[in-house]
């Protein structure tokens, strides 16, 4: 597979998971191109905006909390951003930033594979039939993770690390080596990246997918080594000549691919393991852009020393902030934000000896990040979507006890995802998902003619009927979201919308864009016929037609709300 295929226009479909996707739509689609009236030029930073990490001191609140908890969770919930409101700032960096506990291992839920159904599949013999199976079975896992996240940056995180030290599970056809990086993704996710780094390097997936098991004295190859620079780390600095740059020349390619030799993975064991007799055992120069750096032979632990070497250089550093300031704030980086945001971060993270964690608090915790430019300013990758849609509407899950609807009902919604162009385990290409990289139109990409219909189908869908699977429906009930409210507000109807405004949509709305939403809860009706059917319901709960009657006109307004544009952003 031609994994650097991001130089070159190329669709970014890839392999669906296993499941149907006849309620949504169809499976196949042709290669979507970048609209002719999407941004041609970057758009220009607002002159005021604020350019500091001074620590935040404006008002706290839930509209604060909001937009915090938007970017670093999968769509909070109501409580969630109630309970950051009136925790504090500092008290829920504290809390986004505390690693949880691992989680249990992904299970088996296939009648085919050998290990029973409800136990793990992990660190079972190879068994190419039973790949897929077990494949969709890390996939489905590792989104209800994402679903079942709590108030922690970690699952948001490990996507994050996934998008940039990327393996791609299909192209590796071994669910005990996609585990295995899923793991380490999520183990360092707020923890150390030159460890990660490290790590990554010799993690069996990766020495797969990149072919470093391939990598040997006389016959190095050089795809880890290049992407290592090139996307892993130091990144491209200007161009100096064909294949030099002022991070990185071609020579420090072929430097570090020798330096790589000599590994090889084991699919036995699930690991990593060093040939020294496969290894080139001389001397490697690398280039004035490493300051003539030589790496002394060393054996197994010569990878630790090219890391080393790498996060040496101050450009790795501002690569790695660049990337996490295009995830977590926007896509715009001029030179004041360089100056101002991006370097003080690099400084900030050589300082903290390259753990993130620091970083991220600085970073979330300053006036630029809650400067109202920055709110509301992100286009919601498919998982946040679709993962965030059900979070927030809180449907009820499958429960632990019943593995064969809970897996299914994650499938359906990694479906839904792929249908809209993210496939979880399987970005497009070494690079990642385009959204992330593609100047100067960024996370525009994520709509186009065919994603924008499968949005808006993927929240009718749920606000409708929902899934069904194995006996269980995965439907969103507006009603019991309503009843939650203070009594005074869900009589209200102003109030109702204003509410799921909040909570929906990460900035305020027009007066016609209300007015809108209410004609869409009652129809050309006065207030009071809300407060009154609203008040009949409460009287007889258990009346099928009156909980009906109010049911439809709220499933009717948050339809109306989920088409907006409004709801497309984070």
């Amino acid at each position: 597979m031609n994994r650097r295929a991001f130089f070159q226009p190329a669709s970014r479909t890839s392999p669906a998971p296993a499941a149907s996707l006849a309620s949504v739509a169809p499976a196949a689609d042709p290669p979507e191109t970048v609209s002719p009236y999407a941004n041609k030029t970057l758009p220009a930073r607002l002159s005021a905006m604020a350019t500091t990490l001074a620590p935040y001191a404006g008002p706290w609140g839930a509209a604060q909390a909001a937009h915090l908890l938007r970017r670093c969770l999968f769509g909070p919930t109501r409580a969630e951003i109630q309970a950051a409101a009136t925790a504090g700032l500092p008290a829920v960096l504290n809390q986004l930033l505390t690693a949880p506990a691992a989680p249990a291992r992904p299970l088996n839920v296939s009648t085919a594979d050998t290990v029973p159904v409800g136990q793990t599949w992990v660190g079972q013999p190879f068994d190419q039939t039973l790949e897929g199976p077990r494949r969709n079975s890390l996939n489905n896992w590792w989104l209800g993770l994402q679903l079942n996240q709590g108030v922690s940056l970690s699952e948001k995180m490990t996507l994050f690390w996934h998008n940039h030290f990327v393996v791609e599970a299909n192209d590796i056809n071994s669910a005990n080596y996609s585990y295995d990086y899923v793991r380490l993704l999520r183990q360092y996710a707020l923890g150390n990246v030159r460890q990660l780094a490290k790590d990554i390097t010799v993690c069996p997936a990766m020495l797969r997918y990149l072919n470093g098991n391939q990598s040997v004295v006389g016959a190095p190859n050089e795809n880890y080594g290049r992407e290592l620079l090139e996307l892993f780390t130091l990144g491209k600095g200007p161009l100096l000549s064909t294949g030099n740059y002022t991070t990185y020349t071609e020579a420090d390619v072929q430097a570090a691919a020798r330096v790589l030799t000599g590994w090889r993975d084991d699919q036995p064991t699930i690991t990593s393991n060093f040939t020294a007799n496969r290894h080139d055992t001389t001397v490697k120069q690398f280039s004035a852009a490493f300051g003539n750096a030589k790496i002394n032979p060393n054996g197994a632990n010569e990878y630790k020393d090219l890391v080393d070497l790498i996060f040496q250089q101050s450009a790795t550093a501002a690569f790695l902030v660049r990337k996490l300031y295009r995830w977590f704030v926007y896509y715009v980086i001029d030179a004041q934000i360089e100056s101002d945001i991006i370097q003080p971060l690099a400084t900030l993270l050589v300082q903290s000896n390259f753990e993130v964690a620091p970083v991220l608090r600085k970073l979330f915790g300053s006036e630029h990040f809650f400067d109202a430019a920055n709110v509301g300013c992100l286009i919601k990758s498919p998982l946040d979507f679709v993962v965030g849609h059900c979070r927030q509407l809180e449907m009820t899950q499958p429960p632990a006890s019943t593995p064969v609807a809970q897996y299914g009902h994650w499938n359906y919604l990694n479906v839904l995802s792929y249908v809209q162009q993210q496939s979880l385990g399987n970005p497009p290409n070494v690079a990642g998902w385009v959204a992330y990289y593609q100047a100067p139109q960024f996370h525009e990409l994520w709509i186009n003619a065919v994603t924008l219909p499968r949005r808006n189908q993927t929240t009718d869908l749920f606000l409708n009927r929902g899934y069904t699977n194995t006996g269980f429906t995965l439907v969103a009930d507006p009603v019991a979201l309503v009843l939650a409210l203070p009594a005074a507000t869900a009589q209200d109807p102003n109030l109702v919308i204003a509410e799921f405004m909040r909570l929906l949509v990460p900035l305020d709305l027009t007066a016609t864009q209300l007015a809108f939403l209410k004609n869409a809860l009652i129809p050309g009706l006065p207030d009071f016929e809300w407060t009154t059917e609203w008040a009949q319901f409460l009287a007889a709960p258990t009346n099928a037609a009156k909980r009906m009657a109010v049911q439809t006109k709220l499933q009717a307004m948050l339809r109306a709300m989920a088409g907006l544009a409004e709801y497309q952003l984070s």
